[in-house]
């Protein structure tokens, strides 16, 4: 791979990392790599090993630790490379950083500082299974992690039901089956939703369907690989309030008003909220 020595301002370079494939690495972030005063990575054997493959000399410097475990102390020694006038460059493991990676509060403090911060950019595992998921991508919601507990995730999901884009979230392969079924819990198992696994990578894989049929088919252990979640955006049927009250009170015949919202709402895909204020309002009539 070709890369130029370049001379680079003082300041702070994000450089984005391959997801995968090492060779989708940019060119520029290649200059950037070679030429920065102070080189910084979350994973710094990961980064050092990427250079390699791409022929990029350190030439005598070293590459810091900078990750969510660093704390202040490292994060004021690249803030002191940046008030010398040097360039530091910070890549993290895989994709942009900050990203659901480290990086924001040094990035942050930089330019609240005065100093340059800006970026090379490239892959990310969000956009390329946006790509590749065939949900729609006019609009989407990067949600990042989702608890490890279920009850805490469920709580989760619920407040994203009314966002109108595509959800995508980050899952580990030991949690996707209950994070799935949890998803076709709370939204409604014949939301649309694509698993996206190993990106870029040899056994890349994308499998397309509802949540209920992707929960059936992972219920069963985990899976492998890094794994990115699509859901498709809620599509809210139309109701009419007289066919809400009427599906309230057939309910709250039978059921509490607790449990009669929660039927009602998942019926009609309404926020649960909106359908339990109702329910009481009628139970105590």
């Amino acid at each position: 791979m070709n890369f130029q020595k370049v001379r680079l301002a003082g300041g702070l370079y994000f450089v984005a990392t391959p997801i995968g494939t090492a060779r989708d690495i940019t060119l520029r972030a290649l200059d950037i790599l070679a030429s920065a005063d102070v080189i910084a990575a979350e994973d710094t054997r990961s980064l050092r090993r990427l250079m390699e493959i791409h022929g990029v000399p350190l030439e005598g410097r070293r590459i810091l630790a900078y990750h969510d475990h660093s704390g202040a102390g490292a994060r004021n020694r690249l803030l002191g490379e940046l008030a010398d006038g040097k360039s530091v460059a910070y890549a993290s493991e895989a994709g942009m950083p900050l990203i659901a990676d480290p990086g924001y509060d040094l990035g942050k403090q930089a330019a609240e500082a005065g100093f340059l911060v800006t970026c090379a950019p490239g892959a990310s595992a969000v956009v390329t299974a946006l790509t590749l998921g065939g949900l729609p991508t006019d609009s989407f919601y990067f949600a990042g992690f989702l608890p490890n507990a279920s009850g805490a995730r469920r709580a989760k999901i619920e407040s994203l039901r009314e966002v109108p884009g595509t959800l995508v979230f980050y899952e580990s392969p030991k949690r996707v089956g209950a994070c799935l079924s949890d998803l076709a819990e709370v939204l409604g198992g014949e939301r649309e939703a694509a698993v996206c696994r190993e990106l870029t990578k040899k056994f890349e894989e994308v499998r397309r369907g509802s949540l209920s049929e992707l929960a059936e088919q992972y219920s069963e252990g985990s899976t492998k690989g890094e794994v990115v979640l699509l859901v498709d955006r809620g599509h809210s049927q139309s109701v009419n309030d007289s066919d809400l009250e009427l599906s309230l009170q057939k309910a709250l015949e039978t059921h509490s008003v607790r449990d009669a919202a929660d039927l009602v709402s998942k019926m009609y895909g309404l926020p649960r909220r909106q359908v339990y204020q109702m329910a009481l309002k009628m139970g105590k009539v």
